[in-house]
């Protein structure tokens, strides 16, 4: 209604300024005429503007209410009228509609085909990847070392690529089940071994066996070893440790992995989980691509988890993972 009333606005105001004129008009004239024909005169153009009003709001009433509340829930197009000017913008968004949902269907499939191409080129890439790790392990010395120091770094890569391309299609790869954390967060120190050696880094855990969050197991360990690849890169110096620690407060469960590295200056605390950003520190550690925490964030938003940053320059960082004590149920997520 109120969408009707601003668009007649030009048009009340034309019809005021009229009804002063005609007896300005006949003022200016010479010609008397009674006042009560003028009031007759003008009451009768006010009653035609009024059915004139009516009918017009009766004849677009559909379409002033989708334009003033649009729905974008996904019920298709609703008539907008019979009127010429009802159906001519009915029409038109049906063409913009069309054109749409082409437009989506050419772009999904693009990217059905491009997550389909990553996955078999990444598990072609482990084939050659795991030939020369086997023949690097018969080499001794300094150069097989750094050979081996390289395929993780690969590895790593590789994998970083097929967990982002999976994002794309994220409702359909993952299943929320209860997930003991100190297994978890073993088989990410696990896969993760060569570089806590190659750092001097010694990991301190302390989980209770018994604890447990509701979470998809294999994103949930995708998650704890980007955390610590991060907690190690950032880490200089022999002798210092990665702390793993999990505790419940309130409703939550809380997963808190802190180092003793370099830590993020202040300005780069709010962009830390931004796509591609390494900040000042990460750009003097070249292992730093700018994705992990990103998809750290990512992944927890879709499963319902929390991610907290604590930092201070010099003096180490502190990760949390918050999940809820329950999972999450239809109802919850409404």
């Amino acid at each position: 209604m109120r969408l009707f009333w601003k668009e007649h606005v030009p048009l009340l105001l034309f019809y005021f300024a009229q009804m002063l004129l005609i007896p300005l008009l006949y003022w200016l004239t010479g010609e008397g005429r009674p006042l009560a024909i003028v009031l007759y005169g003008i009451l009768l153009s006010a009653a035609v503007l009024t059915v004139y009003l009516s009918y017009r709001y009766a004849s677009h009433r559909e379409l002033y209410r989708q334009l003033s509340h649009p729905s974008v829930r996904g019920e298709g197009l609703v008539p907008m009228g019979e009127a010429p000017l009802p159906e001519a913008v009915g029409e038109l968004l049906a063409r913009y509609d069309r054109y749409y949902q082409e437009q989506l269907h050419h772009h999904r499939s693009g990217m059905e085909q491009h997550v389909v191409f990553i996955h078999r080129w990444v598990h072609q890439m482990k084939t050659p990847l795991s030939v020369i790790q086997l023949t690097a392990q018969e080499l001794d010395g300094a150069a097989a070392d750094s050979i081996m120091e390289e395929l993780e770094r690969l590895r790593k890569g590789l994998e970083m690529v097929i967990y982002t391309s999976r994002l794309e299609r994220f409702e359909h790869d993952f299943i929320v089940e209860r997930t003991p954390l100190r297994q978890v967060v073993n088989q990410a120190l696990a896969e993760n071994r060569r570089l806590f050696i190659r750092k001097g880094i010694t990991p301190s855990i302390q989980l209770d066996e018994s604890l447990s969050v509701y979470s998809d197991p294999k994103w949930l360990q995708f998650m704890v070893g980007q955390l610590l690849i991060n907690a190690a890169n950032y880490t200089d110096g022999i002798g210092k440790s990665v702390f793993v620690h999990a505790y419940e407060r309130e409703a939550s469960t809380i997963l808190e992995i802190r180092d003793e590295g370099i830590g993020i200056v202040k300005e780069d605390l709010n962009r830390v989980f931004n796509p591609y950003f390494t900040g000042e520190r990460g750009r003097r550690h070249h292992e730093s691509t700018g994705m992990g925490l990103y998809l750290v964030r990512e992944v927890c938003r879709r499963l319902g988890h929390r991610v907290e940053l604590e930092s201070e320059p010099e003096a180490g960082t502190v990760v949390r993972l918050r999940f809820e004590t329950r999972p999450r149920t239809g109802k919850d997520s409404e």
